[in-house]
């Protein structure tokens, strides 16, 4: 029997982090995770690297987040509930404009501002190409996306420790599936709350791990989209992938891999 069960690489969970805003603190923030390993994404708002006072130049940005996924917030960080349609397409697709010209690549990923969303707001984003969308709704646990245009973390920064324990413990013994552990945040609360030590103690006890896939959001979407898109034989002895990507699975309980455009056949 055939389970899609393994992530990338043929680890068997992953751990993700992601930042809003964008602001000077990101650098030290950026440095930390670096450290450590571990990899994630950070929602900008292109308006504060427009300024001549900007404390982040828009031609660093590149470099900074070199390690790292950059992806929409909104221009100005309006809610986007309360927007028109045209006030939707602008703050979301002029965003994305800077911010892909800055950073030198197509951008699929967003956070909603303000946690505030509807309907529309998820059709908009869909429309001008983005992927994914974080919320801001905690759910405690540590499953997949279900729908990718909302996209709800485990937890807040506040509770990353916590949740690192909770996360270590509850992947060992019976493998039960893959697991993911999503943290986000703000790095400017890190100085007004004094929990510099909480992130970098966080990333230390999550590291290191060759269990763990260190992945940003988009690379979580895009290997889920992949494994998806897996063709299967009825009698499960056949895999084709038609994606661009590698893709692990377990076939009787035995991880294997399919590369792209290819046909996998069991021995």
């Amino acid at each position: 029997m055939i389970y899609l069960d393994i992530l990338k690489y043929g680890k068997r969970h992953a751990v993700t982090v992601s930042y809003d805003d964008g602001n000077v603190r990101d650098r030290r923030l950026v440095e930390i995770l670096n450290a450590y390993g571990i990899r994630g994404t950070f929602h900008l708002n292109s308006s504060a690297y427009q300024r001549a006072d900007a404390p982040i130049r828009a031609e660093e940005l590149a470099d900074l987040y070199k390690n790292h996924e950059v992806a929409i917030h909104g221009v100005r960080h309006l809610s986007p509930e309360y927007l028109t349609t045209t006030g939707l397409i602008n703050e979301f697709y002029e965003d994305k404009k800077f911010l892909e010209g800055a950073v030198g690549y197509p951008i699929r990923g967003a956070s909603y501002a303000n946690g505030s969303f509807n309907e529309e707001t998820v059709n908009t984003l869909r429309t001008i190409g983005i992927a994914y969308s974080r919320t801001t709704p905690h759910t405690g646990n540590f499953h997949f996306p279900e729908h990718p245009l909302t996209w709800h973390p485990t937890c807040h920064q506040r509770d990353c420790l916590a949740f690192a324990d909770k996360f270590n413990e509850a992947v060992k013994g019976y493998y039960s599936g893959p697991k993911l552990l999503y943290v986000w945040g703000h790095s400017h609360e890190f100085d007004r709350n004094m929990e510099w030590q909480t992130i970098e103690e966080f990333c230390r006890r999550v590291s290191g791990n060759d269990a763990y896939w260190y992945a940003t959001n988009i690379e979580i979407y895009d290997y889920m989209t992949a494994q998806r898109s897996l063709v299967i034989a009825a009698d499960q002895t056949m895999v084709y992938n038609p994606s661009c990507m590698e893709v692990w699975f377990s076939s009787d309980g035995k991880i294997c891999s399919v590369a792209p455009g290819a046909l996998w056949k069991k021995a």
